[in-house]
């Protein structure tokens, strides 16, 4: 049974992935079965947008992202041969080379075809870049309609919650099917002490009276970039920004509540398990800081913060303040 939100996302192909140092064939970026990957999970990525600007295209807090993936697999004690800097010139040069933008970059490093058994040693580290188009990933026109999932978030000292690896999302998908199933767009996880963590791929905010709450990274959450990013928008906004466990019955007599993530952006939620948030249309302090989110993003107001890197692509969409 498919939910009655549920939407398509295919993959739209590239000319060229970047492999080890070197830029590859689309066609030619593949792995062997026996890949330690496949049977293990052993991968950390990275979810990355590059947006459109007046005057052609920047992706968005690029160095941050590519350190929390040398940090994600550190945690995993994956050594990545590339620096930074290095890392984040790769992500430019395949996105200049494919000449696609916005677009959507997915860094990823994999433990390859070397020995099997879940002991990784003897298996290479493999990292790969890819870019292609892609748009919205929460689907629900203006706002989304979601549920408190019966799966909780993974448990302190067992998997880590800060790193951004694959196997993590194998309980992302178990939340997210769920979700789908039961005719919901997503679900929000609660961690181990039933208090609120995230959604299956993304941050979770909410407003009452005027003052702007999100779960602790402590609550098994990860720390996201956009959700840094809309922490520091309130706060140059002037809002009172208070991150503390959060009960899961606050969701429900919250003001306001969206999603933040990469691919969710700044996401609306109009309801949880069918209970209305405020008025179930999108509250002030989220639109303030959607509006302003997308601004930076997209160069129509100044780069206060630093965040955008450019490339020399020409945007295939225009924007206009």
């Amino acid at each position: 049974m498919q939910g009655a939100h549920s939407t398509s996302m295919p993959i739209q192909p590239t000319a060229n992935i970047w492999h080890n140092g070197k830029l590859i064939p689309w066609e030619k970026a593949t792995i062997h079965v026996m890949s330690h990957v496949v049977h293990y999970g052993s991968s950390v990525f990275e979810g990355i947008r590059c947006y459109t600007q007046p005057h052609g295209a920047a992706v968005f807090r690029l160095p941050e992202h590519m350190q929390r993936l040398i940090d994600s697999a550190k945690i995993y004690r994956m050594t990545i041969p590339y620096s930074l800097d290095e890392l984040c010139a790769a992500v430019v040069d395949t996105i200049e080379s494919n000449g696609v933008a916005p677009c959507y970059i997915r860094p990823i490093v994999i433990r390859g075809y070397g020995e099997i058994g879940v002991n990784p040693k003897g298996s290479p580290i493999e990292t790969y870049i890819a870019n292609y188009p892609w748009g919205k990933y929460v689907a629900g026109g203006e706002a989304a309609d979601v549920c408190v999932s019966s799966w909780n978030r993974l448990a302190p000292n067992t998997m880590p919650a800060l790193a951004k690896a694959g196997a993590n999302y194998m309980n992302s998908q178990l939340i997210r099917m769920e979700a789908d199933t039961n005719g919901y767009v997503e679900g929000i996880a609660l961690d181990v002490s039933g208090y609120v963590s995230e959604g299956s791929g993304e941050n979770v905010f909410l407003v009452r009276n005027g003052v702007l709450y999100t779960p602790p990274l402590a609550n098994s959450a990860l720390s996201g970039i956009t959700r840094d990013s809309v922490l520091t928008i309130a706060r140059h906004l002037g809002l009172t920004v208070m991150e503390q466990s959060i009960p899961r019955e606050l969701l429900y007599i919250s003001d306001e509540v969206f999603f933040t993530g990469t691919a969710a952006e700044v996401s609306p939620i109009r309801s949880i398990d069918r209970i209305a948030i405020g008025d179930g249309k999108i509250g002030e302090i989220t639109k303030k800081i959607s509006d302003e989110f997308f601004a930076i993003a997209n160069g129509l107001k100044p780069d206060r913060f630093g965040w955008l890197t450019p490339v020399k692509v020409a945007a295939a969409e225009t924007v206009s303040a």
